[in-house]
């Protein structure tokens, strides 16, 4: 674990396992362990608690490559999602990242029969509706492992409705520095398009990238905001 990118343990697995999942988006390898190449299973506890702050995106890689995931970084993000459940005061974007690591496994993982995940309601998103611009960047950005393509949800329903106000965030978090919002922000833009031409999405991501690529967290989103605008323009 690199200790100049952590102030503990669990801030060192967390960006351990969002360089590998770079790694693997740029390699395409339909098996390539995300959480063994980190030397994380699914006994290491701050590798579990990890793996819940990386969410979905554990298995990013196969969601957007349509490939099949390894067992065990599914066996991590299993165990995660039984040891982190969403206590009944959770903030509303943690019950979301929690619904879609379920919805993940279930799409393109199932588990073997007597091993499955169970079933967990999609969250209200109404709250999303109204809120003003700045604070719906922030949420989305919170949320940017649910854009991913083929997942339907509320709360992807939330942000085509409001690509422009998206949009004014991307340029927000960008002018004060906060290339982790920018980068979530721009990864939605790419999923759900709708942004307006002049933003110049695609220039304003390799920004991001430059400025903020030494946290793997923005890479990741940077990455799979180019994978997704690629495969909208083929």
């Amino acid at each position: 674990m690199d200790q100049t990118h952590a102030s503990s343990p669990l801030a060192g697995a967390v960006h351990d396992l969002a360089t590998e999942v770079v790694l693997a988006l740029r390699s395409g390898d339909h098996l390539a362990t995300v959480c063994g190449a980190a030397g994380i299973d699914e006994e290491n506890r701050t590798g579990i608690a990890a793996a819940r702050v990386i969410g979905g995106d554990l298995l990013l890689p196969s969601v957007l490559y349509g490939r099949h995931p390894h067992p065990g970084d599914v066996a991590v993000l299993d165990r995660a999602v039984r040891e982190f459940p969403p206590k009944p005061d959770a903030p509303a974007a943690t019950a979301w990242s929690h619904w879609h690591m379920i919805s993940t496994l279930q799409r393109i993982a199932p588990p073997p029969p007597g091993t499955s995940v169970s079933g967990y309601e999609e969250p209200d998103a109404a709250w999303l509706e109204e809120a003003p611009w700045q604070s719906f960047t922030h949420q989305l950005s919170v949320l940017a492992p649910l854009a991913v393509p083929a997942a339907p949800s509320a709360v992807r329903r939330a942000a085509a409705d409001r690509a422009v106000d998206l949009s004014r965030g991307f340029v927000r978090a960008v002018r004060r520095r906060d290339w982790l919002q920018a980068a979530g922000a721009g990864r939605w833009l790419a999923a759900i398009g709708g942004e307006p031409a002049t933003l110049g999405l695609e220039r304003g991501l390799d920004f991001v990238e430059l400025m903020g690529g030494h946290d793997p967290r923005v890479t990741l989103h940077v990455r799979a905001a180019r994978l997704m605008a690629e495969a909208r323009t083929r």
